[in-house]
Formats: C-alpha cells, sequence, structure tokens
C-alpha cells in the first residue's frame, strides 16, 4: 500500500479527534518523513521549513495586510463605507441588503479576511436592517454571503498564501481576483433582487435622500477608496511589488486612523496583538502544511495522481470537475484557510500538468473555498452571524444564504467556462 494513503487516512482522524489543524498536520506529516527518511533527516525537514517560512520575504506581506485591514476596522471607515452605499441603493426595494453586499466588497478592498468582513458588516448593517423589518434569513444571509469575498477581492491573504506555495506571482493573483469578485457583488445584488421580487415583505424600502446627501455621504469613503487604489493601483502599473504594497497599505491606514483621531495608544496596542495573533495562527496552519505536503511529495502521491488521471482517459475539464467537487465536499468539514493550505501543494502540480494556468485555478480555488463558508455543515460565516446575532436560529441563516449559493456557483460556472475573464487584467501587467 502507498505510504501516503495511510497517512491521510491518519491525518483525517486525528482531526475528528478534536486536534488543531495545524499540528494534526505537523504531527502526521513528520512522522511520515520519519518513516520513509529516518528521525534525523526526518527533524532537519521540519526544522528548516519552519526556519523558511518564518524567515520568508514574501510572507511578509501576510501581517501587514492584516495590519491595515485592522486599522481600517478600527478608524470606523466600515460604518462610512455602508452609510454611503444606503444613502444610493437605500431607498430601493430591498435596498439595505443591496448596500450590504456593496459595502461588503467595498470592505474586503482593504481588509483580506471573510470572518473579518462577516463579523464587521453585521454588527454594522444588521441594526438597520432590523429597524426597517427586513427578513432575519435574507440580512444575515446577505452579510455571510457578502463576507466570502474578503479571501478574493485584493489584498486576500489566502491568495497570498495560494501563491507562496505554489510560486506564482502575488501581484498577478491579486489584480486576477478583482473582476471575479465584481462579478460576486453582482451576483449577491441579483440575488437580492430576486428574493424581494417573490417576497417584497422581506425587503422594505429604506428612506430615499436627497443627492447632496448621496454625495456628503460619498465623501466620507474617499479615505477607503483612495488607499485601495494606491495599493492595487501600484501593483497593476508595477510601481511596487505586492510586499511594498503591503507596507504603504498598512502605513496609509495608520494615517487615515490618525487623522480621524480614531486610534488611542491603547487600542494600537489592541490592534497590534490582534494582528500578532491572526500571524501567528496562519503562519502555524502554513507550517503544518507544508510539513505535511513534504511528506506526501516524499511518499509519491503527485506521481500517483498523475498516473491515476494518465489511465483515467478523462479530459482535463473533467478532472477539473472531480477536484471542484473534491473542495466542495471538503468544505463540509474543513475551514478555508487549512483545506487550500493542504490541498494546493499537491493539486497544482497535476493542474499545471493538465494545461491550466496557475494564476486561474488559484482565483477557482478561492470561489470554491468562498462557496464552502456558507455550505453546511460548518459554513464558518454562517456561524459568524449566529456569534452577531444569537437570537436567530442557525437554520434561518443557512435558509438565507441558499439564493446567494446559488448565485456563486452560476459564478463558478462562469470563470471555469470562460478563463478569458480572469486572466484579461493580469495579461496586461
Amino acid at each position: 500500500m502507498e505510504t501516503w494513503l495511510p497517512g491521510l487516512a491518519v491525518l483525517l482522524v486525528v482531526m475528528l479527534a478534536g486536534v488543531p489543524i495545524a499540528m494534526a498536520m505537523a504531527l502526521v506529516g513528520a512522522a511520515g518523513l520519519a518513516m520513509l527518511l529516518g528521525v534525523v533527516p526526518a527533524m532537519a525537514i521540519v526544522g528548516q521549513t519552519a526556519f523558511d517560512t518564518g524567515l520568508s520575504y514574501s510572507l511578509s506581506v501576510v501581517p501587514l495586510f492584516i495590519l491595515m485591514g485592522n486599522l481600517v476596522t478600527r478608524a470606523g471607515l466600515s460604518d462610512e463605507l455602508y452609510a454611503a452605499c444606503n444613502a444610493w441603493l437605500g431607498h430601493r426595494r430591498g435596498g439595505l441588503a443591496l448596500a450590504t453586499a456593496v459595502a461588503c466588497g467595498g470592505f474586503s478592498a482593504v481588509c483580506g479576511s471573510s470572518l473579518a468582513t462577516a463579523a464587521t458588516m453585521g454588527k454594522v448593517a444588521l441594526p438597520q436592517m432590523r429597524r426597517y423589518r427586513y427578513d432575519d434569513a435574507l440580512a444575515t444571509g446577505v452579510i455571510a454571503a457578502g463576507g466570502t469575498l474578503g479571501i478574493l477581492i485584493p489584498p486576500s491573504v489566502i491568495l497570498v498564501l495560494y501563491g507562496v506555495a505554489t510560486q506564482t506571482d502575488i501581484g498577478k493573483l491579486f489584480i486576477a481576483g478583482i473582476v471575479p469578485g465584481v462579478l460576486g457583488i453582482l451576483g449577491y445584488m441579483a440575488a437580492v433582487s430576486v428574493v424581494c421580487a417573490i417576497r417584497p415583505e422581506a425587503g422594505p424600502r429604506g428612506e430615499r435622500v436627497g443627492y447632496r446627501e448621496r454625495l456628503r455621504a460619498t465623501r466620507g469613503v474617499a479615505g477607503i477608496l483612495g488607499l485601495f487604489v494606491l495599493v492595487i493601483g501600484g501593483i497593476y502599473l508595477g510601481v511596487f511589488t505586492a510586499t511594498e504594497a503591503a507596507g504603504i497599505g498598512a502605513t496609509g491606514a495608520l494615517m487615515i486612523a490618525l487623522a480621524r483621531r480614531r486610534l488611542s495608544w491603547r487600542d494600537l496596542l489592541e490592534t497590534l496583538s490582534e494582528t500578532a495573533a491572526t500571524t501567528t495562527m496562519m503562519f502555524m496552519v502554513l507550517i503544518g502544511a507544508l510539513i505535511f505536503s513534504n511528506f506526501v511529495n516524499v511518499a509519491g502521491l503527485p506521481g500517483a495522481l498523475e498516473a491515476m488521471v494518465k489511465g483515467s482517459d478523462l479530459s482535463p475539464l473533467a478532472v477539473l470537475g472531480l477536484v471542484l467537487l473534491m473542495y466542495l465536499a471538503l468544505g463540509m468539514v474543513l475551514e478555508s484557510l487549512s483545506m487550500v493550505l493542504l490541498t494546493v501543494p499537491i493539486l497544482a502540480p497535476l493542474m499545471a500538468g493538465l494545461g491550466f494556468d496557475l494564476v486561474w485555478f488559484g482565483i477557482v480555488v478561492v470561489v470554491v473555498t468562498e462557496i464552502s463558508l456558507i455550505s453546511p455543515p460548518v459554513g464558518l460565516n454562517v456561524f459568524v452571524m449566529k456569534t452577531v446575532i444569537p437570537d436567530v436560529p442557525i437554520g434561518t441563516i443557512f435558509r438565507g444564504v441558499v439564493p446567494f449559493l446559488i448565485a456563486d456557483v452560476i459564478r463558478l460556472a462562469v470563470i471555469v467556462l470562460l478563463p478569458g475573464l480572469v486572466l484579461f487584467l493580469p495579461s496586461l501587467m
């Protein structure tokens, strides 16, 4: 029997036993390497992997982009972003939900975290929607779904980790996420419109405001818009690298927070502490995934997968379909970061061998991961909403995300069938 097969089985058992995913992957990977190579070489690989990951220049973007998102949240830009979107869309049927979808996309552009986007927008948008007696399923569903955009619309931390794991240009990954992110916003807005057309009482109209008030509200988001244009525009035009953009973005967010006088010394220390804790968690998962990836590579899993695909006579598109189904199944039991880091090092060589562009494949993986964030039984964004609004049953929230799941599946199909939509902007860099 191939060594990697019992290794995968043991990893699953260890995770189901409640061991944290980072420790599970590291322990199983190290044990597998020790069986194949011996204890001393295995420990050398484990130590070198942890050392190289901790000192990786490419990964320095992770804490910087996390810091940028935390500072933006402290500066209160999420409130003003929602207010601006509400001023333009709130008077329409389902307008507050439409504004929430757009605001989630805008906040994702400077946050990079789906869970943080869902939690932040939940605190901002839910009180308003409840004030106008919005249906709880629609209100929680649009926030849970809109929050998933945090890992797609640049800057995305998961895209950074994907780029590092596959040696893919992070700047191109960021730019490639723009069009699918916009399609996601439009899809969620369409889902809201369909729900409100079927059940008008689910999304009553809000108050209409004049154009002067709309323009005044729009001026409040100049900071967040300028920061996004600076970071992503600089990468797109080649003015600076993704790593340099992360430093500029974090500095810009700090200046905005200080200019608004929303950042005390205590707030700054708490923000730095939150950033350090989140970064540490991500690096631990990444190191564990890389150790386990080394094990399955030594055990011959990539070669076995390639031989299996060649022997099956399946077309590349059929193989991709099986991979997507696997991701949807994994999303039912794993959270997004672990799922991506566990599978991408194994699948990326296979996909490249089949002729798929790894930039495009990265976006496809992230979109599938977005679907897993709102799919039962795990659906982490759904549980975030349950935390924000505990009096709403979890079943109601899952029912609310169904229209948005449908929109996501349609978007995934479009991206798979029309890869040019993803690769057009990166090709112009």
